[in-house]
């Protein structure tokens, strides 16, 4: 039964302090006093007999109790928004929205095409993409402030709630300057040469470098670089031999820009992920899953 003496007000403002740790700046985004969000604080922390947060030159630092409380309204605040935009959408597609969690890369190569397609049949559908770090999608996916990730492998959550669908397999390459005329045809042979490979931290260079080892080869001439853009690019700019997806290159190779090196060991593939927590998905993602992804 509905608590009528429940004070909502109260959470959405502790909620606003948590998010920020500050009472300026939730009052700037509540467009309330600084007074008054104090004393609303103040109030919640009377009514529950806890302290919420500790009061500090640097701002408002949550206490034990107050994370506790945290997670509770942010689950409250996450409903609300599934349930504002069930309200909103409609089955036919004649409105909604369609908020995507993917890596730049990845969305170059497999989803703007789709994307497109999408736009077509459904021109009132808002579109959303978010590229971020991994870990970062899913949790925007698990705070529902995103429909579904396409990543690649592994993707870590909370592995009851998450539902992880294979969508393809992508093989990496090694690619150079189509003018180039280095005689390579093992890993052996790229020992000595400049490479331009994913940071070691990347689950794609600790996969090479496994296979390096396993075939007693060394790279001594690496430029480590974060993003796939930046590699090809590095690679463009005439910079090395660049370790990459195909997919992400194809393009270039096909026109004869980049040259793809005819490496006879296995180089490891990555699996291409769809990941969604099912019982949220709205009308939008649904279609757009089912038609242009599966």
């Amino acid at each position: 039964m509905y608590n009528s003496s429940l004070n909502l007000n109260l959470y959405k403002i502790f909620y606003d302090v948590a998010q920020y740790g500050s009472v300026s700046t939730a009052s700037k985004n509540l467009m309330i006093s600084q007074p008054a969000i104090s004393r609303s604080i103040k109030k919640l922390e009377e009514d529950l007999n806890v302290t919420l947060f500790y009061r500090t030159l640097n701002g408002m630092v949550l206490t034990e109790k107050g994370k506790e409380l945290l997670g509770y309204v942010e689950d409250a605040c996450n409903s609300l928004r599934i349930g504002e935009r069930t309200m909103m959408e409609t089955n036919n597609l004649i409105k909604g929205k369609l908020s995507i969690g993917v890596p730049s890369h990845v969305a170059s190569f497999y989803l703007f095409d789709k994307i497109k397609k999408f736009h077509k049949d459904y021109p009132n559908i808002e579109i959303s993409i978010i590229s971020r770090c991994t870990a970062e999608l899913v949790k925007l996916l698990e705070n529902h402030e995103i429909d579904f990730v396409i990543d690649t492998s592994p993707i870590c959550g909370n592995e009851k709630e998450l539902h992880i669908e294979e969508l393809i397999n992508c093989n990496h390459c090694f690619v150079t300057l189509s003018d180039d005329t280095c005689n390579v045809s093992c890993l052996k042979d790229l020992e000595d040469l400049p490479l331009i490979l994913p940071v070691m931290r990347s689950s794609h260079r600790k996969r090479l470098h496994e296979v390096a080892l396993e075939n007693n080869v060394t790279f001594k001439n690496v430029l480590s670089i974060e993003t796939s853009e930046m590699i090809e690019e590095s690679v463009l700019q005439g910079n090395g031999i660049g370790y990459i997806l195909e997919d992400v290159v194809k393009s270039e190779i096909d026109k004869g820009i980049l040259k793809k090196l005819p490496i006879k060991e296995s180089l490891p593939f990555v699996t291409l992920n769809l990941v969604y927590i099912d019982k949220y998905l709205m009308s939008a993602p649904k279609e757009f899953i089912d038609k242009y992804l599966r």
